[in-house]
């Protein structure tokens, strides 16, 4: 029998995407792991990199041969309206995964192997789920991101200086309470929590301050996951040191006794703050497996955040590139109505295409096919799970967005499957339909692809982009909008606790914020199990997390949880390090 809070982690972080590289592709025995892979390709120095896109050398700085932080002064406004921005997004996820990551890398290698200057917009890997359920967040096989074990572990060090700029904010927070408690000062409601870069159930819920005096005020707290904090967001949406500093001095910490809202630049240590992030706010370039540039940086989850990469790293690629892949994830319900609502929102972004991954065995799940028999020839389960094919492409139209659907193969998908596919896309979704084989070929097999998203970038692209919402709508009428429009659901409740914090979200004068719904990534509904479909269901909006620094809400749908557990057998168990090679990461 599994307890309440194991069944919860479940629905918030159910499988590990491992099978996902295993079963890519089975029927090729021979395929060498993605680290064999990626250790066996010959990487250009960064510099060379950096030249071939015409990144003044002035805006470098290496952090060793293959990996380097670029000013964001290199970001140039009058390049990026001159080029073309393409997002990739996927039907709802499964434990058959999808390879979405695969996916928008192939799709860069293909335009450059057909002779577009592509590069990549990819958000960092979190080393929860590299070291717990998921895996590795670099790509697959032949279209991964490189050095991928420096990438997936701690990479320029971004992660931990988001972890410890949140991490001084609450140690700040609890001396200045403690300090000042003897002239009458004390918080009603603490809202700042702590936050780490590793998945630690035994952390959800703490005490702190206990023991004697000297040890601070004892008090309930709490950790997130890194890729939760509000930091995180406020690197993703900060366009420079100043914009930066001004949203850390506005992060909400809590509430006085008289419902007076206490900030970061209460205390005076905005500054201090900034200081310690000032190095990872810049992005960081690496290379593919065939050496096309790559902007890799900030890694908010799409089930607990807003899922998508910084946009400083976006404009970057803007500006250097002819054509931008960016990706936004988990599912298109999550990750692109974010992308759309509230990142596109922020920085005036206007995607010329959306592409849309799906395969067979994620399709085969979503029509009742049981896990164990999804790799079987099946055309009547894939027809079955069609409807969740249907109902992203329904919900990216309605941001007027042209969709063209990418068929991420794997290695026993039969070409009759794959036919059933793409006629329902051209005769009954009117959409372009391409299959990707960037896993086992890389540029090559993505060419299909690439010129499907060139073509439908010259003859036909996306129209002006149509928000679901408008900034002056109620938090309400948001939340509501977002959960009929493109989750299905049928009614709306709030928790005492959400309607607590829509008060003080009115007192605040911050209604206008955009939405950031926190909910499982498995299913349009708040149960993860639900994989058929789910349109009418309840939906109960338990707390609102005020976000004031990052400018947006998030509203926790369900039980999702904002710190995940590890599993029965955590992929730490697969990883080690063997003749001075690490081995095992996926």
């Amino acid at each position: 029998m599994h307890s309440e809070m194991e069944k919860k982690e479940k629905q918030a972080f159910p499988f590990s995407f491992l099978s996902f590289f295993v079963s890519l592709h089975a029927n090729c025995n021979i395929m060498k792991s993605d680290i064999e892979i990626a250790q066996e390709t010959e990487l250009k120095n960064i510099n060379t990199i950096a030249e071939s896109i015409n990144i003044p050398e002035k805006d470098i700085e290496q952090y060793g041969r293959y990996v380097a932080k670029v000013s964001t002064n290199a970001i140039k406004v009058e390049q990026i309206k001159k080029h073309h921005l393409v997002l990739v997004t996927a039907i709802s996820p499964t434990k058959a995964g999808i390879g979405k990551t695969t996916v928008s890398v192939g799709l860069a290698l293909g335009l450059n192997q057909i002779g577009k200057k592509a590069i990549l917009a990819l958000r960092e890997p979190s080393l929860g789920p590299c070291f717990g359920m998921k895996g590795g967040a670099a790509g697959g096989g032949y279209a991964q991101v490189l050095p991928m074990e420096k990438i997936n572990l701690h990479f320029t060090g971004d992660f931990h200086a988001i972890t410890s700029a949140h991490n001084m904010i609450a140690a700040l927070l609890d001396n200045y309470i403690y300090q000042h408690a003897n002239e009458g000062f004390a918080l009603k409601e603490v809202l700042w929590k702590r936050v780490l870069d590793i998945n630690d159930r035994s952390l959800r819920h703490i005490v702190t301050g206990i023991g004697p005096l000297a040890n601070g005020l004892v008090a309930e707290s709490g950790f997130d996951i890194t890729p939760a904090s509000e930091i995180m967001a406020i690197m993703c949406f900060a366009t420079g040191i100043e914009d930066l500093k001004r949203r850390i001095g506005n992060i909400l910490l809590g509430f006085d006794y008289n419902d007076k809202p206490f900030y970061v630049k209460d205390m005076g240590v905005e500054g201090a703050i900034t200081v310690l992030l000032k190095d990872a706010l810049n992005p960081n370039l690496v290379q593919t497996t065939e050496n096309t540039p790559a902007f890799v940086h900030c890694g908010p989850f799409a089930n607990i955040a807003h899922g998508c990469n910084s946009v400083v790293a976006t404009r970057m690629a803007l500006t250097y590139g002819e054509y931008a892949v960016t990706e936004a994830g988990f599912g298109a319900d999550l990750g692109a109505e974010k992308f759309y609502d509230i990142k596109c929102r922020k920085a005036s972004l206007q995607p010329d295409v959306t592409v849309l991954v799906v395969t067979l065995q994620a399709l085969k799940m979503h029509g009742g096919v049981e896990y164990s028999k999804i790799k079987e020839e099946n055309a009547e389960g894939i027809k079955a799970g069609l409807w969740n094919l249907d109902k992203h492409v329904a919900n990216l139209k309605k941001f007027n967005q042209t969709v063209v659907v990418a068929f991420n193969k794997y290695g026993g998908d039969t070409d009759e499957e794959i036919d059933i596919v793409r006629q329902h896309c051209e005769k009954n979704l009117h959409v372009g339909f391409a299959v990707n084989n960037a896993f086992m070929e890389g540029g090559e097999g993505a060419k299909e692809l690439a010129n499907l998203v060139v073509k439908t970038v010259e003859n036909n692209p996306s129209g002006k982009l149509q928000k679901l919402y408008h900034s002056t709508d109620s938090v309400e009428e948001k939340i509501t909008t977002v959960a009929k429009e493109i989750y299905g659901a049928g009614r709306i409740t709030f928790a005492k606790k959400a309607k607590d914090q829509l008060k003080h979200i009115e007192e605040m004068a911050i209604e206008h914020f955009p939405v950031c719904i926190a909910k499982t990534q498995y299913s349009f509904s708040t149960n993860a199990k639900a994989y058929g479909p789910t349109d009418g269901f309840d939906m109960e909006i338990k707390d609102i997390v005020i976000n004031s620094g990052a400018e947006m809400l998030v509203p926790i749908a369900g039980n999702m949880l904002r710190m995940p557990g590890l599993p029965k057998e955590p992929q730490a168990n697969n990883i080690d390090i063997v003749d001075g090679n690490i081995v095992g990461l996926s």
